[in-house]
């Protein structure tokens, strides 16, 4: 029987966590409409934090969104974030891990996630639960990033004991392209950028590869 990841509770960085944002909310107000603004359909956002995608979702082409989050300090200002939001805004929330997504197989049309493989306890099983729940036609709108390369590398496996302490479990030196890769998706990076510590991040689309799609049985179309 597999066990479900213990559920952070970490109220001191949910309390802090949207200050921090500010110091790099310039760039991030420009990524999150490529990410979140583009989502269509039935949504679900992966690991939602304390809402800050919320308002950059188009509710004109949103059906609705299921936001999971696992950790009930962020997901308490999550809820404060939605109910500023228009009346045409269907959001309904779920404290649940990425790793064991509540939902049944093939329902989305839209999975976002946003800085979230990187705290993640398992990248595959995450991975595993996105595949799972999305459409055989589905689209995953992600921004992540990544390990650097080299010198920039080292640095990102030496300092993440500290960092991730200090960070709710945030690890700089994941491979995180790869990982989508290899979980059964082809990737499209749109953007390239530099996030905290000098790590490579990217704007990206992946959908499922051909030979990934669940059967049309499961409500996905027939290959």
């Amino acid at each position: 029987m597999q066990q479900t990841p213990p559920r952070p509770r970490h109220r001191w960085f949910a309390a802090v966590y949207d200050r921090m944002e500010k110091l790099d909310e310039k760039r991030m107000r420009r990524l999150r409409p490529k990410v979140a603004g583009r989502a269509a359909g039935r949504v679900l956002e992966v690991g939602c934090g304390t809402g800050a995608n919320l308002a950059f979702y188009d509710w004109s082409k949103v059906d609705s969104l299921d936001a999971t989050e696992p950790d009930p300090f962020m997901l308490q200002r999550a809820r404060r974030r939605a109910s500023k939001l228009p009346p045409s805004a269907r959001v309904t929330f779920h404290e649940a891990p990425a790793e064991a997504l509540p939902f049944p197989d093939a329902i989305f049309d839209t999975v976002v996630v946003s800085l979230v493989l990187c705290t993640v306890d398992d990248v595959e099983k995450s991975l595993a639960e996105v595949k799972r729940v999305l459409k055989g036609d589905g689209v995953l709108r992600l921004v992540e990033h990544v390990r650097g390369e080299g010198l920039m590398g080292r640095f990102h496996d030496a300092i993440q004991p500290a960092w991730g302490w200090c960070s709710a479990g945030c690890h700089p030196n994941r491979r995180t392209a790869e990982a989508v890769r290899a979980a059964g998706f082809r990737l499209d990076v749109e953007r390239r950028f530099s996030a905290t510590l000098g790590a490579p991040a990217f704007v990206g689309v992946a959908r499922l590869a051909p030979a990934a799609r669940p059967h049309a049985g499961n409500g996905a179309e027939k290959e």
